[in-house]
């Protein structure tokens, strides 16, 4: 499970590179960034579609929504039955960026350890040395994370919220860009444990991937005949550029009147009938910062009331959870009456006039 096996930290040595302002850990350089232009983003950003498009046959939405995460600096949760390309698409996004990868398969006896990293004695240096876990990466794919133990899940709370890792009393920072790609099964919970509301709600998004169209489904197997699509792509930016995009997703502007509209749907999410928990003042603030990196998806310096729209089930719907009565008897499909309820919200609340640029 180690995504740097054989790699031995002091603490001297985690000292030394926090001064510096470099990881220790293999990441990319955390100061290290390429000014990217706003009007590139967008050329950018389509690279890495198409780089992941051709892996990922008729699901333009679900690679858009992942990409927007991404540049969002979020982590995402990709929820759906078997098969149908969740790890595949995690794959092929952090294939497409140059920088360090690691993939946890989530298994009962996997331990919070492998996860973050231990600390073990050296006995030819009397001292004890850290030993990086698979978190040490800049984008971390964890498959199936529902079928660890709630304790191995909530060793990625600190990781996922303050980009860090604290092990026998020492902090060890993260690198940066830094992204969880989470995927699970809603379907055959046997044996599994679902993520608790405060870990659903460090995941800036939810969306699942749905079966192929019979076009896509019939180019699958003629493109993967032979060979797996993600042997024929590579990296189309470097991880200094992304985070050079990060940075200009971030000087999106959002109005006054724009995030008055998302502060009142996020508000209606815990006054509505049909919802016994709302979304969180996080959600309001994740809700901003991808509407942000959507409006930088499609070239613009703004953010408008679309952007709040489009992303709002899947920015909100995993944080809402429904009340018995509501659901009565489709406990089996509570996504679908979460999906209904946000948009009857959207419906019912005002748009803003007037919202585009600057107000």
């Amino acid at each position: 499970m180690n995504a740097f096996p054989g790699r031995w930290v002091s603490e001297s040595t985690v000292a030394d590179a926090a001064t510096a302002r470099v990881n220790p850990l293999g990441a990319i350089d955390v100061d290290s960034e390429t000014d990217v232009a706003l009007p590139d983003v967008q050329g950018a950003a389509l690279a890495i579609m198409r780089n992941v498009e051709s892996v990922i046959d008729g699901k333009h939405s679900a690679v858009q929504i992942a990409l927007t995460v991404l540049l969002a600096e979020g982590h995402l949760l990709i929820e759906d039955v078997p098969g149908v390309g969740k790890t595949m698409l995690a794959k092929a996004l952090a294939k497409s960026v140059d920088c360090s990868v690691s993939r946890i398969q989530f298994t009962p006896d996997l331990l919070p350890s492998d996860v973050t990293g231990v600390s073990v004695y050296n006995q030819a240096e009397r001292r004890f040395e850290f030993k990086p876990g698979a978190i040490f990466a800049n984008i971390v794919i964890g498959d199936e994370i529902n079928r660890a133990s709630p304790k191995t899940q909530s060793a990625l709370l600190e990781c996922m919220e303050e980009r860090q890792v604290t092990v026998d009393g020492h902090s060890y920072p993260l690198a940066r860009p830094f992204a969880v790609v989470a995927t699970q099964n809603p379907i055959e919970m046997e044996g599994t444990y679902a993520l608790p509301e405060a870990q659903r709600d460090r995941f800036m998004a939810r969306i699942s991937m749905g079966y192929p169209d019979p076009a896509s489904e019939l180019a699958m197997l003629d493109s993967r005949d032979l060979t797996s699509p993600l042997a024929r792509i590579d990296a189309v930016v470097t991880g200094a550029q992304l985070r050079g995009m990060m940075s200009a997703a971030r000087s999106v502007y959002a109005s006054g009147a724009v995030k008055e509209y998302a502060v009142a749907v996020v508000r209606a999410t815990r006054e509505d009938r049909d919802l016994r928990l709302g979304a969180s003042p996080r959600a309001t603030l994740q809700l901003i910062r991808a509407a942000k990196a959507q409006a930088a998806l499609h070239g613009r310096e703004y953010v408008l009331p679309d952007d709040i729209d489009s992303l709002a089930v899947a920015v909100l719907g995993h944080r809402l959870v429904p009340t018995t009565r509501a659901l009565g008897h489709r406990s089996q499909d509570s996504a679908m009456l979460i999906e209904e309820t946000v948009r009857r919200i959207l419906a019912a609340t005002p748009v803003p006039t007037g919202s585009q640029g600057r107000l």
